[in-house]
């Protein structure tokens, strides 16, 4: 009999003791409720309470987790829908805050993000949106840190992921920026050869100055003109002689000489 009773009680404690060990896992904390009412936060590794008296009421990561928000519209300044979804990363501080303070943590922080994310691209034009991804990132980040620092929760760093904007004012982009791109082809080109003129007049200035100076003035403008305008007609001749593609060039080796001949031949001067 009195080891039956001495078996029994032996039990009891046993169970006793059981019952009122808690382990909580690296990097977790728990929350203990006595009779209905926050009792203490547990730490990592044993912990003893009273049972029947204290329960477990949640064990969570203090650890840093990872929020990804459901793409949401918006509408930017000029009037553009566009789609835009971003990145959280937060971790809580203080798991007694966190429980006691809010209902859903998780979701009160995608909420937060979305209207904050409306409210800063409603004050941009789409184009800006795209260069202005670190402002909006910080401007998240100011909000989320200052609105969740009562619910015990830690917002460390905030990602704008996408901006998708409709298919058609994609595509119209696309066209303005290759005709943005012709444009400036062109106006290159234009330049170009503004500058190759400039640079072949300039030539020829100076080769008729020279070739004035070879005949000691004897020439008159109007025949150096002659001179210049025959040697580039047997230089480009000269150009289509050493070219690799086949030709075939039919003129009578009469009218060449003579139109030459006539080039460099003696006229009135225009200049007397």
């Amino acid at each position: 009999m009195g080891s039956s009773i001495l078996a029994i009680l032996s039990l009891i404690v046993i169970g006793y003791s059981v019952g009122s060990v808690r382990i909580v896992k690296e990097g977790n904390a728990a929350l203990i409720e006595r009779l209905g009412r926050y009792r203490a936060t547990l730490e990592p590794g044993v912990n003893f309470i009273v049972p029947l008296l204290d329960s477990l009421v949640i064990e969570d990561t203090l650890r840093e987790q990872i929020l990804d928000s459901e793409p949401r519209s918006a509408t930017t300044r000029d009037n553009v829908n566009v789609e835009v979804d971003a990145v959280i990363y937060w971790r809580i501080l203080d798991l007694e805050k966190t429980y006691y303070s809010i209902e859903d943590v998780e979701t009160a922080i995608q909420e937060l993000v979305i209207t904050t994310l409306r409210s800063e691209i409603g004050k941009m034009e789409l184009q800006e949106t795209f260069s202005s991804r670190e402002t909006i990132n910080k401007a998240l980040l100011d909000v989320l840190d200052e609105a969740t620092e009562p619910w015990g929760v830690k917002v460390n760093r905030v990602e704008v992921q996408e901006i998708k904007i409709p298919t058609e004012v994609e595509e119209s982009m696309r066209l303005e920026q290759a005709a943005e791109i012709a444009k400036r082809a062109a106006i290159t080109k234009a330049e170009g050869l503004k500058e190759a003129a400039i640079l072949e007049a300039e030539g020829n200035v100076q080769s008729m100055r020279l070739i004035s100076q070879a005949f000691d003035g004897q020439l008159s403008q109007s025949e150096i003109m002659k001179f210049l305008i025959a040697q580039r007609y047997v230089d480009a001749n000269q150009k289509l002689g050493e070219s690799e593609n086949s030709k075939v060039l039919f003129m009578d080796p009469r009218a060449l000489t003579e139109g030459i001949v006539d080039l460099m031949s003696d006229s009135p001067d225009v200049n007397n």
